[in-house]
């Protein structure tokens, strides 16, 4: 593994979350809402308030809604709404990902995002692992101005593409970061790095963290959980790669 520090970014789905991540020794934050609709765009009192408690990186996902990554007029208009504020609040950087009904990258749209979006860094994010041609998509992504690609080799599992990860990292020759992700917890990060040349990684490490309610109404059948970060998997990904 190279002496260069790896930088940990851990997908969080609440502010709380967020500071606790930050807390146990997260690089940086990709910053969602809806984990059951795997992220979407944070509410904006969520972002205006994170954005006051923290001074390190945190991401936000734009995203208008769950499902595909295919998107209407009045979505766009959204995520362009969505970017333009995150990038009044001050955050850094956000995270997109459109396609074509094709299956190829959105190139026109992303590229009017970056130019949108700057002087923020733009990070396309695993819409890249529905791309019918993921080489091709790579090329079309950096002539966007992104300035990573967040994916999973296209396989649910990242450990299960390392091969191909590789692959990915090495045909961008520094042109953009890959950062993998998907499946990636302490007892598998410092192979996936090792083994792909990545210099950033990306996990979600969460945890369903109970409710503190001590009164639940009897006639309500719902669990109270919610989706909260593991600290202590944040530690031991950082102590692996160290």
């Amino acid at each position: 593994m190279s002496e260069k520090k790896i930088i940990i970014e851990v997908a969080v789905f609440s502010v709380e979350s967020a500071l606790a991540a930050l807390k146990a020794g997260a690089d940086r934050i990709e910053f969602c809402e809806n984990p059951s609709e795997g992220g979407t765009t944070p509410s904006y009192g969520s972002l205006k308030t994170l954005i006051g408690l923290t001074n390190k990186p945190v991401f936000p996902i734009i995203r208008p809604r769950g499902g595909d990554f295919l998107y209407s007029d009045a979505e766009y208009a959204c995520i362009k709404a969505d970017l333009l504020l995150v990038k009044e609040l001050g955050y850094p950087a956000a995270v997109i990902g459109l396609l074509n009904a094709d299956g190829t990258i959105d190139t026109k749209r992303t590229t009017e995002l970056v130019q949108l979006a700057a002087p923020m860094q733009i990070t396309f994010h695993r819409a890249f692992d529905r791309c019918n041609d993921a080489l091709k998509g790579m090329e079309d992504i950096i002539t966007t101005g992104c300035k990573r690609i967040l994916t999973s080799g296209q396989v649910p599992n990242v450990e299960n593409a390392i091969p191909f990860i590789k692959l990915l990292v090495e045909k961008a020759a520094g042109r953009i970061i890959i950062l993998p992700g998907s499946g990636v917890r302490a007892n598998n990060c410092k192979k996936i790095i090792d083994e792909t040349g990545a210099t950033e990684i990306h996990s979600s490490a969460r945890k369903a963290i109970p409710s503190l309610m001590q009164y639940n109404a009897p006639g309500m059948n719902e669990n109270m959980v919610f989706m909260g970060v593991d600290e202590n998997e944040i530690k031991a990904m950082i102590a692996a790669l160290n």
